[in-house]
């Protein structure tokens, strides 16, 4: 987390930003978080409930300023509800997710099953991909182990 922080505040001042209070607050609690993918509501109410005087409003901000800085990956879903992860530093690409269609969960894929289609586009079209987002919506393992 420190190395996340460190970076944080570079890529700030690369931006003649500060490293406000809040901003800390919001880095931490995804920092401490990094398994669960938050909202901006989830993140407002963790900092009420240990008394951090932070308004939603600057929650939104500081949410934006981070994903555009490349601190965090923001989860888009059909739900209107954008979800936020700290991002991994050592990945290469952002890693891929899983999401329930029963119970909304959304469950972290750390294998890269496309490094070989990547190779095929580049050669076949001379596209270098630099990313990609890939979201599979199914049924998880405890849902389906419910009967309705």
């Amino acid at each position: 987390m420190e190395k996340q922080v460190n970076n944080f505040e570079d890529k700030l001042r690369d931006n003649s930003l500060k490293l406000t209070g809040p901003r800390q607050c919001i880095l931490n609690y995804l920092a401490c978080n990094r398994d669960k993918h938050l909202t901006a509501d989830d993140i407002h109410r963790l900092l009420l409930q240990n008394d951090e005087k932070v308004g939603i409003a600057t929650v939104y901000r500081t949410l934006a300023l981070l994903e555009k800085l490349e601190l965090i990956n923001g989860i888009y879903l059909e739900d209107g509800c954008v979800r936020y992860q700290l991002m991994d530093t050592k990945e290469k690409h952002e890693h891929h997710h899983l999401i329930c269609e029963k119970c909304n969960r959304i469950i972290d894929m750390q294998d890269d099953l496309l490094e070989r289609l990547e190779r095929q586009v580049n050669e076949k079209y001379g596209f270098c991909v630099k990313n990609h987002k890939v979201k599979l919506y199914g049924i998880c393992k405890e849902c389906g182990q419910m009967k309705d």
